[in-house]
């Protein structure tokens, strides 16, 4: 008799507990974690892009976390379109523009304010790309170098040249002992020249 009044109870407890983990499952998957994307755009008037659909250039909107693409045009300014991952409650994100013909450079002159922030903008990621650059390449802390027969800077990466965090290193040798001399400079700091991107030039 106990065990048939027990049954009921059990069977009930088992189904209120799929339903439970059905709920919960529509409500984890329905349409994911969400972030609220501050937006800051220079010119505050640009064309911006979500994922490929225009959204206001400045204010907030909210986005399914992971992975979206940002694209920011206007007539007289240099386009750039970036690629971010949403995360979090909220996160903020800047959609500056440069100006590349005489109507940008007009704008900027119209809109102080603004270009000093746009100026702001770029010596802050000028000195970050730099940073990188320092912790990815240890030779830059040594560049420009002038040795016994050769000269050691830097340029874009031939390899890479849209990359602006890669680099070649520019060896320009000066008599028939250079070229040994500056590998023995690379590998006197422990570093290999097989794994740098190096561009060997000859001097006067």
């Amino acid at each position: 008799m106990l065990e048939e009044n027990r049954r009921p109870l059990f069977i009930g407890v088992v189904a209120l507990a799929v339903v439970v983990v059905l709920v919960g499952g529509i409500l984890l998957f329905r349409g994911g974690s969400q972030t609220s994307l501050t937006i800051e755009s220079i010119p505050n008037d640009l064309t911006l892009k979500l994922d490929g659909h225009e959204i206001p250039a400045n204010g907030e909107v909210k986005v399914k976390a992971g992975q979206h693409t940002l694209d920011g045009q206007r007539r007289g300014f240099e386009g750039y379109s970036m690629t971010f991952t949403a995360e979090g409650d909220r996160q903020a994100v800047k959609m500056y523009l440069y100006a590349n013909s005489a109507e940008g450079r007009e704008w900027a002159k119209n809109n102080p304010e603004q270009e000093l922030k746009l100026e702001a903008e770029a010596g802050q990621r000028f000195d970050e790309i730099q940073a990188r650059l320092r912790q990815k390449y240890p030779i830059l802390g040594q560049l420009p170098y002038v040795g016994d027969g050769f000269e050691a800077t830097y340029t874009k990466s031939k390899t890479d040249p849209t990359n602006p965090e890669a680099i070649s290193v520019v060896i320009e040798v000066y008599g028939p002992q250079g070229r040994e001399k500056a590998n023995q400079w690379i590998q006197g700091y422990g570093w290999d020249p097989a794994t740098l991107d190096l561009i060997w030039t000859t001097g006067k």
